[in-house]
Order: structure tokens, then C-alpha cells, then sequence
């Protein structure tokens, strides 16, 4: 049985928060495009801003990265740019058909779809290595020309790369301090709805449970990725250790995690205006009864304890908002000590947390063993996460293996921007490519966001050629204006984006007809009405071919999912049934145990999301997804609980 489900229009045009860093890649790519625009103007040869411009808005990708991970990722996203600007002007030198170079075109730009999401690369994704090297089909060539071509897009990302990694110089610890504050703002915001919720089960309960496991798991990933290479180095990423530990306490439940967390944590003048620690937790149950005695109740399934509950629980109902909204604060001062670039806040682990973080330390060689006089040399690399996940470019290859839900998607762009790029030509466009990248940029995890995006990228689009029309009497400016103008659209498409993607489109729109005036001028009247034409062809075709060529292996990763939570679940619960943990190494298996079942539960609601989206799909096993997601949340408590509790050092 299939059911069709509403293509939604409100939410589509709605706005959002903009994301805290997005005039990191903005500032980067105007760096990097200003300087070769600049340097063209000066040669007086304009004419070469499309390949310059190729390795330059490489400079938008990776801001997410650690500085080591960024260096690699970015040498990877301008070699993947710069191969497919060569691939597009070899076939635009060798081809004079246009239709086949429509086919071309959609072939490279499914590529960049499925490799992207393979490889997760985050933001701005395929859309700008699809803009660029659809629009390199299209530019007449000659083979001679390549190579030259060739080498100012490397030569420009590599400026790219220089720009990208320069801050490594004033702040290394940027890009994790930040997403470890991430993690502490989420995890402040779990306590403070919890703290509401006083007992009961408010809607926003497991919506924040999960956006805080979802980002403590981000910025264990991202640490992971941080290597060693000098004592100071290690002991920053231990600090942010310590501090994402304490937010991850917060998954362990309001009552025992942060009982042990507060317990552990000397009084500071920071905090004087907080209810003392002993008024908090003067009728706190006992420590033995909390590690001892019968597991806390799961919140997210029940209301509040009858009048029945023994004393101390009774009495901890009570003292238990207190305690988590004095947590919250905590969290989030440290959250904005790490933003502001101050030094890393001191933080008191219990002894048990300590014990994890000396467990995932005794994993890397050269660390010190018991009963050794001096620790070895210690490893310069990054630390290994839990075993067991394929890593790197064997990751990659498990994501495209056959069965992937990704290959639909594929299928979608391909298709869909072919049609796009003929239909765009039966009605006599002069610019096809055009139709090429708005079907290829309306493609998502699912039919839902597609029509989202689809709709966003039509409105976005037409404002766009309001603003280019308003612009055109600076344009006439002269080359230099007309440079300035571009370099500010790019600003602000990085600050409109992440609030919506038609806002951010409103900036771009006008970018992409600038850089089409610098290669090949045309009049205005034919620029805007094609820029329109195959705006509407491109969204109307590209959508129709999502809705036929449904994702019906979206359900398909659902079971997937479902299969790999509840192995995680047996694990952790196997482990909680042994007994307390005594040592590093038992420390380190339940760090690796919780690793495992966050990603697995994160991949498990991404899965539910995508399959929800579908607009033709049998129904989904709800009852299952959220019996496993409530399993898997009481196990991943209970794994915090257990490397929070003080009585874990005994």
C-alpha cells in the first residue's frame, strides 16, 4: 500500500537563523575572487574570469573542517573542480553538437550529485562545481586552449587553498572550539526544555535530545580529526575533550548525569548567583542508590512518577530543574568563552569521565601504560573513532556500492537534466546550461525538499533579474564596477543562503549573468528573458522527472538503519549489564559503544526524514522507528550515566 503525501508551501519560502559562520567561506571567496579579477583587469583580459572564477569559489567549501581536514578536503575540491573544467572544455572543443553537450553536461553534473553526498563534503555541495563546469560545455574552445585554461583555475585554487587556510595562523583551534560550542548550546538547550518539562514530556523533548546527540556526535567526529604534533596542540584538544564531555553529560538524563557533574565541579565566583550545590542536592538520592539501584526512568516515554515514588525521588523531582537550568548556564558561558577566542575554561570531570577520556587516550600508541616509567612518542595523527566504521575513501565506496539510495538520485539528475537542457532548446534558449543547473540545484535527499527547492530557486531567481535589471545602470560603469558588483553579490548569496535558498539566490542570479557579460557580452533584454525562460523550464522538468523517478530505496534504508540501531542497542546494553566499569580500557569500550549507537540513532532519524519526504511511498514502521529510537536513547543514557557517575572510580 503507497499513499501520496502534500508538497508543503509555507515552510518553503519561510526564514531561518543564519548560520553562526556563514562570513567565514563568504569573506574566503570574495578574498579569492577579488585578487585574480583584479589582477584580469589589469592584463585587460577579462575574458578569462570564467576559469579563474573556477578555482576561486573553491574557497566556499570546508569551513566545517579542522585545519589538518581542511587542507586535505580543499586539495580534493580543487582537483575535483579543475578535472571537470577540463573534461567540460575538452568535450566543448571536440563537440558541436549541442544536444550532446546537454547529455555531457548531465552526466557530470549527476556525478558531482552522488559524489558530494558520498562523501558529505556539506555545503555549497554539487551546485557550484555543476554552475561552473555546465557552463564550460557551452564556451567556445579550442583544444590549444585548454591547457591554459586549465592552469589559471589550478592557479586559482590554490589561492583559494591559501586564503582558506590562512586563519590557521591567528586562531588553530578555530573550527573546533566552534563546533564544540555547538555541542554545549545544544546540549544547554536539552537541559532548559527538560528543566520545563519539570517531569513531564513536552513536544520539544526528543526534537532537542536529538539535535544534541546529533551534535555532540559532530564534535567527536571533528575532533577525531584533529591530529598532534606538539604538547600545546594536545593539550587544547584534551580541553575541548573535557568540555565535550561535560555537554554530553546532559544525555545522560537531568538527574544522576548532572548530579555527578555538579558534585564534581568546585564552586566559582562565575556562577555565585546559582542556588548553593548542597541546597540543590540536599535530598538528592543517595550516590550508591543512583549507580546501584534501579535505572531512572525514561522521560521521553512517561509522564511524572505517582505520589507513591520513594522519598528521594520524590524529593529529587524537585530539586532536578534547578540543577539543570544552573548546568545550562554553565554550558552555555563556556559555549561563548570557546566563540570568543578566550582560553579554554578549566572543567571538573568526574572520575569516571576521566577514566573515558584516559581510555580513548591509551588507544593511541606511544601513550603511557601502567606500571611504565615514561609514555612513548605520541602519535601525530588523528585519533581513531569507535572501530568498525569504514573511514576515508573505503567510506566513500561503501556509500555508492549497488543499493545505494543515492543511485535514485543519480538517476534524477541525469535525467531530469537532460529534458531540461532539450526542452530548453525546443524553445530556443540561447543559453541551455541554464536549464542544465536549475534542474541539477533542485535535486535533494527527497521529493518534498526537491519541490522546496524548486520553489525557492523560481522565486529566488526572478527577484534575482529584478535586482540585475536595477544594477544595469552601475554596470555601465565600466569593467571595474562591474567587478565590485559581483564580488558583492557573492557577499551577500553567502549571507542570504543560510537564512533561505531563495535569498540567497536573489545575489546569485545577478552573479552568474555578470560572469556571463565578462565572457561574451549580450544584450540585457535577451540575457534576462533566457536567464527566465530556462529558470521555469529547468525547475518544471527537473521536478517532474523527481516525482516520476521516486526514491523507493528510501525505505529500503530505514530497515538498514533500523538493523544497525539495534545491534548498537545489544552492545550497549550488554555492557551496562557487566557491571560498572573499573579502568581506562573499560572506559574507552563504552566511549566507543556510545560513538557507535549516537551515529547509528542520528542515521536512523536522517533515514525517517529522507523516507518521509518521498511523496509516493508505503507506509513507513513508525511503531518500530520509535521503539528503536527510544531504546536507543535510554541505552545511550545509560552509556553517559555510566561515565558521569562518580561512583565509577571506586
Amino acid at each position: 500500500m503507497v499513499r501520496a503525501r502534500p508538497l508543503p508551501v509555507r515552510s518553503a519560502v519561510r526564514l531561518r537563523r543564519p548560520v553562526d559562520i556563514w562570513h567565514k567561506p563568504a569573506l574566503s571567496a570574495v578574498a579569492a575572487l577579488a585578487i585574480p579579477d583584479l589582477t584580469l583587469w589589469a592584463l585587460g583580459r577579462l575574458d578569462l574570469l570564467l576559469y579563474t572564477s573556477a578555482g576561486a569559489m573553491c574557497a566556499l567549501y570546508a569551513h566545517g573542517l579542522p585545519y589538518a581536514a581542511r587542507a586535505r578536503t580543499l586539495a580534493w575540491v580543487v582537483l575535483g573542480m579543475v578535472a571537470s573544467l577540463g573534461i567540460a572544455l575538452t568535450a566543448a572543443s571536440l563537440i558541436t553538437s549541442t544536444a550532446l553537450l546537454v547529455v555531457c553536461a548531465s552526466l557530470v553534473a549527476a556525478v558531482h550529485k552522488v559524489v558530494c553526498e558520498a562523501t558529505r563534503i556539506g555545503p555549497p555541495g554539487n551546485i557550484i562545481l555543476t554552475f561552473i563546469a555546465a557552463s564550460a560545455f557551452f564556451v567556445p574552445q579550442h583544444l590549444g586552449q585548454v591547457p591554459l585554461h586549465i592552469a589559471l583555475a589550478l592557479g586559482a585554487g590554490v589561492l583559494a587553498w591559501l586564503v582558506c587556510m590562512a586563519p590557521a595562523l591567528i586562531r588553530p583551534q578555530g573550527p573546533e572550539r566552534i563546533v564544540v560550542a555547538r555541542a554545549l548550546e545544544a546540549a544547554a538547550g536539552l537541559l532548559r526544555t527538560e528543566a520545563e518539562a519539570d517531569g513531564g514530556q513536552p513536544a520539544g523533548v526528543p526534537h532537542a535530545r536529538h539535535a544534541t546527540a546529533a551534535a555532540v556526535n559532530a564534535a567527536w567526529h571533528t575532533l577525531f580529526l584533529v591530529p598532534v604534533r606538539t604538547p600545546a596542540r594536545a593539550a587544547a584538544r584534551a580541553g575541548l575533550e573535557r568540555l565535550l564531555v561535560r555537554a554530553e553529560a546532559a544525555l545522560g538524563d537531568t538527574g544522576p548525569a548532572i548530579e555527578a557533574s555538579a558534585e564534581a565541579e568546585p564552586r566559582d565566583a562565575r556562577f555565585a548567583k546559582a542556588e548553593p550545590r548542597h541546597t540543590q542536592f540536599a535530598e538528592a538520592e543517595p550516590r550508591e542508590t543512583r549507580t546501584t539501584g534501579p535505572e531512572p526512568r525514561d522521560t521521553r516515554s512517561a509522564g511524572p512518577e505517582p505520589h507513591h515514588t520513594r522519598p528521594a525521588e520524590a524529593d529529587r523531582h524537585y530539586t532536578r530543574p534547578a540543577a539543570s537550568k544552573a548546568e545550562a548556564d554553565r554550558l552555555g558561558g563556556w559555549a561563548r568563552e570557546l566563540r570568543s577566542g578566550r582560553p579554554l575554561p578549566e572543567v571538573v570531570l568526574s572520575a569516571a569521565q576521566a577514566e573515558e577520556l584516559a581510555g580513548v587516550a591509551a588507544e593511541e600508541p606511544g601513550a603511557r601504560r601502567p606500571g611504565s616509567p615514561r609514555p612513548g612518542p605520541r602519535r601525530s595523527g588523528p585519533r581513531r573513532p569507535a572501530p568498525g566504521h569504514p573511514r576515508g575513501v573505503r567510506a566513500v565506496l561503501v556509500r555508492l556500492a549497488p543499493g545505494s539510495p543515492l543511485l535514485p538520485i543519480g538517476a534524477r539528475v541525469a535525467a531530469g537534466c537532460v529534458l531540461a537542457g532539450w526542452a530548453s532548446m525546443a524553445v530556443g534558449v540561447g543559453h541551455p546550461y541554464w536549464a542544465v543547473v536549475t534542474a541539477a540545484s533542485i535535486y535533494q535527499a527527497n521529493t518534498t525538499l526537491s519541490w522546496q527547492r524548486a520553489l525557492q530557486r523560481t522565486l529566488g531567481n526572478l527577484l534575482g533579474l529584478l535586482l540585475y535589471t536595477a544594477l544595469l545602470p552601475l554596470m555601465h560603469l565600466g569593467p571595474l564596477a562591474m567587478i565590485a558588483l559581483a564580488l558583492a553579490c557573492q557577499l551577500g548569496a553567502e549571507a542570504g543562503i543560510t537564512r533561505n535558498y531563495w535569498l540567497g539566490s536573489v545575489c546569485v542570479t545577478p552573479m552568474a549573468l555578470l560572469l556571463t557579460e565578462f565572457g561574451s557580452p549580450v544584450p540585457a533584454t535577451t540575457l534576462i528573458a533566457d536567464r527566465w525562460i530556462d529558470t521555469v523550464v529547468g525547475a518544471a522538468v527537473g521536478l517532474a522527472c523527481c516525482v516520476l523517478v521516486t526514491n523507493r530505496r528510501a525505505a529500503d534504508r530505514i530497515e538498514v538503519a533500523l538493523g544497525r540501531v539495534a545491534a548498537a542497542e545489544a552492545v550497549a546494553f550488554g555492557l551496562l549489564a557487566t557491571g560498572p566499569a573499573t579502568g581506562a580500557d573499560e572506559a574507552r569500550d563504552i566511549g566507543w559503544a556510545r560513538d557507535r549507537l549516537a551515529g547509528c540513532l542520528v542515521e536512523l532519524r536522517e533515514a525517517v526524514e529522507v523516507a518521509a519526504g518521498e511523496w509516493w511511498q508505503r507506509p513507513l514502521p513508525e511503531e518500530r522507528i520509535a521503539h528503536a529510537e527510544q531504546r536507543g536513547h535510554r541505552a545511550l543514557a545509560g552509556l553517559v550515566r555510566r561515565l558521569s557517575a562518580p561512583a565509577l572510580a571506586a
